[in-house]
């Protein structure tokens, strides 16, 4: 049985009882308290982090407003490319690895451990809560070459990296977009299958020191 989880909890308390099983997130929030220019005035990368993790509301909002469902037809809250679903989105926390499902707007486990330090060269990966890790399906991308597989892979996790950054902003989160990773080491970690392979990876967590304007 799937797990309904209590959104005033964290993803670590609902995995360390049940680590096995998918995580249903609770229901997106779909309406914010910033404006789009409001959070477009708060926009900036972040590279300092408080360890405080995540609560599982937030986690969820996130989540929708990076790659969510939007409408009845499946279509999401970004484009992508040829309307072919080409991206997962894979999160690394303290409790291990996780995948999420936007169809169905729920976790998957995918690793246990935590490997929040081993794709980035940066210290501050290692202290945020959370890094969201872009998976493109190359496999999927036919009648293209190879270089152009990652551009467009590449063009479409910006895409949702900028809504998360306009989602970070507009709830007094950190966030940076990070292309400085071992992409090799990461898709090992991964154990990710021929034709899949790493675009880039995002941080996200409460900033050291709050955001002034």
């Amino acid at each position: 049985m799937t797990q309904q989880v209590s959104p005033q909890r964290t993803l670590d308390e609902t995995s360390a009882t049940v680590p096995q099983e998918p995580v249903v997130l609770p229901a997106a929030r779909t309406y914010g308290n910033q404006s789009l220019t409001a959070a477009l005035q708060l926009r900036r990368s972040t590279r300092e982090y408080a360890d405080r993790p995540l609560p599982l509301q937030l986690l969820s909002d996130l989540l929708w407003a990076g790659f969510g469902v939007n409408r009845a037809n499946g279509d999401r809250t970004a484009p992508y490319w040829r309307h072919v679903m080409v991206l997962d989105i894979y999160l690394a926390m303290a409790d291990g690895v996780w995948l999420y499902e936007p169809a169905t707007h729920r976790l998957v486990p995918h690793l246990t451990g935590d490997i929040r330090q081993q794709p980035g060269v940066q210290d501050f990966v290692a202290a945020a809560p959370l890094e969201l890790i872009y998976v493109a399906h190359g496999e999927r991308m036919t009648d293209v070459s190879p270089e152009e597989r990652r551009l467009y892979a590449s063009v479409d996790s910006a895409f949702i990296g900028e809504n998360v950054y306009l989602f970070c902003a507009s709830e007094g989160l950190g966030t940076v977009f990070r292309g400085s990773v071992d992409h090799t080491k990461l898709a090992h970690l991964l154990m990710l299958p021929d034709g899949q392979f790493v675009t880039f990876a995002q941080t996200v967590g409460y900033p050291q020191h709050p955001i002034m304007l």
